[in-house]
């Protein structure tokens, strides 16, 4: 995504949404309530040290030809919070977020793909589900109600 578009992409959902959206930025602290948008032409990745979540921000390399790439930020999940995860990918062109789907399933998190019919694409959910990354297919408007059901 290109820089500048998430930004204003975080506000219009922070104006619309009961939780707080925001764009990343180096070091923000994962809590209750908060969505974390991940900034144009930056990696996102989850650390952890002994105050609990965090997240990096740091421009990088394009992988799999992104930057910000899925794939970075869930083999980061994946290494950080590895069961004490839920992943969950969406429409999208392309492979990217497949690899690191399969690795957060290895290390015993919890996996959700949006399936065929509800995708505008069905192209990253396709190919994570092709690798065995996704434990779950659900409808776009099932996946918050799966997620509810893994938190319980």
């Amino acid at each position: 995504m290109p820089a500048g578009f998430t930004k204003m992409y975080s506000e219009r959902l922070n104006r619309s949404c009961k939780m707080e959206v925001k764009e990343a930025e180096d070091g923000d602290r994962l809590r209750r309530g908060l969505v974390i948008i991940g900034a144009g032409e930056h990696h996102l990745r989850l650390c952890r040290d002994t105050l609990g979540y965090y997240v990096s921000s740091r421009p990088g390399e394009k992988v799999s030809g992104h930057c910000p790439s899925v794939d970075v930020l869930f083999t980061s999940v994946a290494e950080t919070a590895g069961g004490n995860s839920i992943g969950v990918i969406l429409t999208g062109m392309g492979h990217d977020g497949a690899d690191g789907l399969l690795k957060m399933r290895q290390a015993g998190a919890f996996t959700i793909g949006q399936d065929k019919e509800t995708c505008v694409v069905y192209g990253m959910p396709m190919e994570a589900y092709k690798i065995g990354a996704v434990q779950v297919q659900a409808p776009l408007y099932k996946i918050a109600g799966v997620i509810q059901d893994q938190l319980i």
